[in-house]
């Protein structure tokens, strides 16, 4: 028993002062990107609903240590979805790039265990977009959209250099479509808001 505590210890020990003041934490995370797709038609498509299939991409991120406790974190990934409706089926695939700014709250970084929070905001370019309603029009898209992020996770030590990282964000994500062969009239407002769960490892520098 005696042992099994002295391990205990000297893990927490090596663990210790992992994320310090001027640290960068860099991590490597697979994740799903799960929208929670709405349609906002004012009244242009009556009835019309529309859902974006899930994605499993990798994702980088890097977090600046501003003091012990607070930091700052880029995320960077891209996903491609593919857009169904009610109404019209498939209507093709849109690939978003959402680089996201957040200040995060570290509530133990000296723990083994290191959870934390987050605030922030996302912006979003869509590209590589191939959205039509067979036979009928191309779907242009607007490509920049700006909106709040929210994020929560925990860091695990491994050893004093690497961890292991757990992740979930929320973001709002919004684009206007508009039909090319219509004269280029606005249709509505995509909503894409998804959830994004995140795990992998990470290190610092």
């Amino acid at each position: 028993m005696k042992k099994l505590a002295l391990a205990a210890m000297v893990g927490m020990i090596s663990a210790s002062a992992f994320a310090a003041q001027g640290d960068i934490l860099a991590r490597f995370r697979v994740i799903d990107v799960a929208p929670s797709a709405s349609w906002d038609n004012s009244g242009a498509v009556p009835g019309l609903t529309v859902d974006a299939k899930s994605a499993v991409v990798p994702e980088l991120d890097f977090t600046y240590m501003i003091t012990n406790n607070i930091g700052t974190e880029l995320i960077l990934g891209t996903s491609r979805h593919k857009i169904s409706t009610n109404k019209f089926g498939d209507v093709g695939k849109v690939s978003v790039l959402p680089p996201t700014l957040t200040l995060q709250y570290h509530f133990a970084p000296e723990a083994t265990f290191r959870p934390y929070v987050g605030a922030g905001l996302n912006y979003t370019r869509f590209y590589d977009n191939d959205l039509n309603v067979p036979g009928v029009t191309h779907l242009s898209v607007k490509n920049n959209s700006f909106g709040p992020a929210l994020q929560a996770g925990a860091d695990i030590a491994i050893n004093k250099s690497w961890f292991f990282n757990v992740d979930v964000k929320k973001l709002w994500v919004k684009t206007d479509v508009s039909a090319d062969q219509l004269g280029g009239a606005k249709l509505g407002t995509l909503h894409i808001d998804p959830w994004v769960f995140g795990i992998g490892v990470g290190t610092k520098f």
